[in-house]
């Protein structure tokens, strides 16, 4: 049995002057193929029944000849019921999910402000550790921590999720691994696991074009997504996103009957590259095998809703346009709309976070401060 499934992998990339490569990819992913032969019996002599003999021949369709002859195994088997009610888990899934990215989010946020002085203190401390002690000539992790201050917030922010997708692209090569990889880390909606592949999916690529590409425009992008939102924000944005286009995709896929399997992390990519646009509409992009043809990162976006529009109406079976397409709305609606209604309206949770761990101790002085900054 050969297995395809088709994803999206459409690419900008941006900076300050953003050059943007648009690219695609297929993920063949291919089972074991068998072939079955059909031994053909020995046909066993017969007598003739009466009324074989008596009665008028019987007529016989061709559609119905040709299907008795063929073999019970060769024989069309009825394909995956589409039914909306399997949708339920995933969409509680989806709703739950994405609330405890964004109260995660808040409450990080509290804890980092509450830290801050502290950990101004311990970088006082280890600098002057630093200057008494003797530096040692060609220090690798010396070289490292450099490189590692040398990074932008967004670009330190997104290192971990580089360094996820990389672990799973490697189990991918490991042949024990295969079953238990697509089982859990493709999305589809006819499978027996629903919910956890739509996180799990979002960190899965199992081309190597495909995870390169998805990277490079995660890190091209995050330097101005985390200056926008900030960091523990972007990571609650990214990972809804994920979940988010991949529930969409399961909807598209079920009202079509196109079930199949995808993955990537293009539905969150685009969720963040959506943003960026949205927020920036007059920045400049370009192609990056062309870069004297530039345009606008409004105009971009718009280009790209389109062909992933006329890609899910047409059934264009190259990407998995759905989740192109809902990573983008959720992207857009999460700008103009869901920033105002969601993130500014974290102060009740907050607080809530704040009186619970100054009941158990954890509190005290220090915890007004980092309430109080949590909340701003």
């Amino acid at each position: 049995m050969a297995w395809r499934s088709c994803f999206v992998p459409l690419r900008l990339t941006g900076g300050a002057a953003a050059r943007s490569p648009v690219s695609g990819g297929r993920w063949p992913l291919s089972l074991q193929q068998q072939r079955c032969g059909f031994r053909k019996a020995a046909r066993k002599p017969e007598s003739r029944r009466p009324e074989e003999e008596l009665g008028p021949p019987h007529a016989e369709s061709p559609e119905a000849a040709a299907a008795r002859r063929t073999p019970p195994d060769l024989q069309a088997q009825p394909g995956p019921t589409r039914t909306f009610s399997r949708l339920l888990r995933p969409l509680v899934f989806t709703v739950g999910f994405t609330g405890c990215c964004f109260g995660s989010a808040a409450i990080w946020q509290y804890e980092s402000l509450k830290s801050r002085v502290q950990s101004y203190f311990d970088e006082i401390r280890a600098d002057w550790l630093n200057k008494m002690r003797p530096q040692k000539r060609g220090d690798v992790r010396k070289e490292i921590n450099q490189w590692w201050h040398s990074l932008s917030e967004g670009q330190r922010t997104v290192t971990g999720i580089i360094a996820a997708n990389v672990v799973v692209f490697c189990c991918w090569r490991v042949p024990p691994l295969q079953r238990s990889m697509i089982r859990y880390f493709t999305a589809n909606p006819a499978s027996k696991t629903l919910c956890s592949p739509m996180l799990l999916s979002t960190f899965s690529h199992f081309s190597f074009f495909h995870l390169a590409a998805n990277m490079y425009v995660l890190w091209s992008f995050s330097s101005s997504a985390v200056s926008m939102l900030g960091r523990e924000q972007f990571m609650a944005v990214y990972l809804s996103a994920g979940v988010i286009s991949t529930f969409v995709s399961y909807v598209c896929k079920t009202a079509t009957g196109r079930l199949g399997p995808s993955l990537g992390a293009s539905g969150a990519i685009m969720t963040v590259l959506a943003a960026v646009c949205t927020k920036m509409p007059e920045a400049k992009l370009a192609i990056i095998f062309l870069p004297m043809f530039t345009f606008t990162a409004g105009n971009a976006l718009k280009a790209i809703v389109a062909m992933d529009t006329a890609g899910l109406v047409l059934g264009w079976k190259f990407f998995d346009h759905a989740a192109h397409l809902g990573g983008a709305l959720f992207g857009i609606w999460y700008i103009l709309f869901g920033h105002e209604l969601i993130w500014k309206n974290r102060e009740p949770f907050v607080k809530l976070w704040h009186d619970l761990r100054t009941r158990r101790g954890g509190g005290g002085g220090g915890g007004d401060t980092g309430g109080g900054g949590g909340v701003v």
